[in-house]
Parts: structure tokens; C-alpha cells; sequence
């Protein structure tokens, strides 16, 4: 158990939006929203799974949209609580805890808004060790667990719950909520038992965004692969964006980025497509990284997260590649977020990363 406070929110936010591979919303704002929560409330409680009961009512929050249309478009935080009270209400039921749905610089920090403002401890854990564009690409999904009954909220007070026949339609009918809703609200679904959460989510990932932003600050050197060797990943290209094609559809923010190489990766070029989440990574033609594994870019001075809603012509970045959570690896887990369901023609190869 620990309290967490305002002080420990930066390295949390930047490790976030590294594990985010691009998406989960801009780390800044979350920071903010979580800054403003826990200055009114006063310091969260992170607990590990190992430390909730069973019977632990665990209700998790996000936002869904677009995360272009977040930049313009700012969180109040109200629709966060908005949300997590509308499916309380739904079910009939107070939570005892909250958790992350996916690791991302805003849906890592939007839960600590949640649990500030409820009086409730955050669960040091996330459904996908990652985060990926689409609702029912977690790992409870998996196991079988519901993400409805679901509740959608947004700032100008609206809400929506939603009882869905599967998480595929809870995707859906959730995104068109979300897009009359102006293409970003917050949600609430995939209430667990604690017993769920121990058997479906992916323990310690909030302590792991904290060390991956602590490395970035401290190595002052090399804050790229200082990030790398947290994580157990590598650097597969270094180079500077040359072109970015981008368009916000569907909810969605999606597109592709080129870059060129520099130093060891001068003569070649790295393509970078992406559905909120960069999904794969090719080079001179052939992918070297794609989906379920981690695709990272991180400017290559600073090291800090570069998210797909901020990628820009002239930007030097680094790609990282990291491992993902081996549950993704099974079959079932490619048939819901590998490449063949994005509609890529490749084989899933498993990135072999480095030893951690």
C-alpha cells in the first residue's frame, strides 16, 4: 500500500504515455486532472492486487474518443465521476476500489480522478498492459468477463448506460455515443470482482509507468534507452518525421507517419501506421514490429513520450519496441487486437525484446 500524491504524477504521466505506444490521451492533461483531484481530496491509495479482497467491487474508468479531438476539445475531470456514478447507479452498487482500463498518459491518470473524488483506492494494475483503440481489446475480454452494463458520461452532463450482447457491441455502440458526444466521453464498464481482477489484469503497471518515467528524467545521457532497459525493449529506428498523414474518423485518429533514418539507420526509412495506438512498424518494407507488441517513439534528446496526435514534420524520434503481455500472444488474444483484425496481411512475429 502507498499514498500517492501530486508529486509522484509526472513520472507517472510520461511512463504512462510511453507504455500508451502512442495512445491513451495527451499525458499533460491527465497530470493536470489528476493534480486538480488529489490538491481537493488529498493523497490516493495504490494497492497491489495481492492486497484486495475477493469480494472487492472494482469499477474502472477511461476516456473513449479520439484523442486529436482531446486537445481542443479539454476534460473538466466531471465526466470521469460522472461516469463511475452513473454505473453505480445502474447496478445498484457502491465501488471499493477503481483501476486503469489501459496504460496511457491520460487513462493511466483519469482513475486517479476518479478515486480522489469517490474516496476509493486505485488498484495497481491495468487490463492490457498497454493500450489499444478499441473497448474490447482487454484482457478480460479473455476471460470471459462483460464490459457492460457500461455508462458513458460527458461535460456537458449527459450520461448514457448501455447493456450490450457482447463487448464487440459495446465497442460499437459506445463509439457512436461517444462520437454525438463530440468525439471524446468518459466510461465506465468491465465492473470485476477482485477475484477477476487478479485472474484478468496485468498486476504492477502503474509502479512500472513510474519507473519508466523516473528512468526518462534521470538518464540525462541516454534517457532513450534508459527507458528501453526498464521495459525490456529495444530501439528499432532512429530518425526524423518526414510526413504525417492523419485524419480523425470514426472516433478514431488514424494515419501514418515517415520517417527518415539517422546515425546507424542513415539510407533507410521507418513507416508508422496508426488507429489512435501506433499498430505497425515497417521498415524499408518489411514490418519489424506490429501489433500486440509495444511500438513506442520517444524524442531522442529528451526521451519523452511522443503521442499520435502530436506527431509532427521535423520531429527526431526514437522507436522502441517492447514486449507485450503474453496473453496477447495466444491465439485468442491475436484474433482480438493482432494484425489480422486491423486488416494487415502479415504474420504475427513475436518482437524478441531484451531480457529484463
Amino acid at each position: 500500500m502507498r499514498e500517492i500524491t501530486a508529486d509522484h504524477l509526472p513520472d507517472l504521466a510520461r511512463g504512462a504515455a510511453v507504455l500508451g505506444t502512442g495512445g491513451g490521451g495527451d499525458p499533460f492533461v491527465g497530470r493536470l486532472l489528476a493534480e486538480q483531484a488529489l490538491k481537493r481530496n488529498g493523497p490516493v491509495t495504490l494497492l497491489g492486487l495481492d492486497e484486495i479482497d475477493d469480494g472487492a467491487f472494482i469499477v474502472p474508468t477511461a476516456f473513449m474518443g479520439a484523442p486529436t479531438v482531446m486537445l481542443e476539445k479539454l476534460p473538466s475531470g466531471d465526466e470521469i465521476i460522472g461516469a463511475m456514478r452513473a454505473l453505480e447507479e445502474l447496478l445498484g452498487r457502491k465501488a471499493t476500489h477503481t483501476v486503469s482500463i489501459e496504460a496511457g498518459g491520460l487513462n493511466s491518470m483519469s482513475p486517479f480522478v476518479a478515486a480522489a473524488e469517490a474516496g476509493v483506492p486505485l488498484i495497481d494494475a491495468d487490463g492490457m498492459g498497454r493500450a489499444f483503440p478499441e473497448l474490447q481489446m482487454l484482457l478480460p475480454t479473455l476471460g470471459g468477463v462483460q464490459a457492460s452494463p457500461m455508462a458513458l458520461a460527458d461535460e456537458r452532463g449527459n450520461s448514457v448506460t448501455l447493456r450490450t450482447a457482447g463487448n464487440a457491441w459495446a465497442e460499437r455502440l459506445a463509439r457512436a455515443a461517444t462520437v454525438e458526444m463530440g468525439c471524446s466521453a468518459a466510461v465506465s464498464l468491465y465492473a470485476l470482482t477482485g477475484r477477476q481482477a487478479k485472474d484478468h489484469l496485468v498486476p504492477g503497471t502503474l509502479t512500472l509507468c513510474e519507473r519508466v518515467g523516473r528512468a526518462i528524467r534521470e538518464g540525462h545521457e541516454d534517457p532513450v534507452a534508459a527507458a528501453a532497459g526498464v521495459l525490456g525493449g529495444r530501439t528499432v529506428f532512429t530518425g526524423k518525421i518526414g510526413d504525417v498523414q492523419r485524419t480523425t474518423t470514426g472516433g478514431f485518429a488514424r494515419g501514418t507517419a515517415r520517417l527518415t533514418g539517422l546515425d546507424a539507420d542513415t539510407g533507410s526509412a521507418l513507416e508508422l501506421s496508426f488507429q489512435n495506438e501506433n499498430l505497425v512498424a515497417t521498415r524499408d518494407g518489411e514490418v519489424v514490429v506490429s501489433v500486440p507488441d509495444l511500438i513506442c517513439v520517444l524524442d531522442t534528446d529528451s526521451g519523452e513520450p511522443v503521442t499520435t496526435e502530436t506527431l509532427r514534420y521535423g520531429l527526431r524520434v526514437s522507436v522502441l519496441g517492447v514486449p507485450c503481455d503474453p496473453r496477447w500472444r495466444t491465439p485468442e488474444g491475436l484474433d482480438l487486437a493482432g494484425p489480422g483484425y486491423f486488416g494487415y496481411a502479415h504474420e504475427y512475429v513475436p518482437f524478441p525484446g531484451a531480457e529484463v
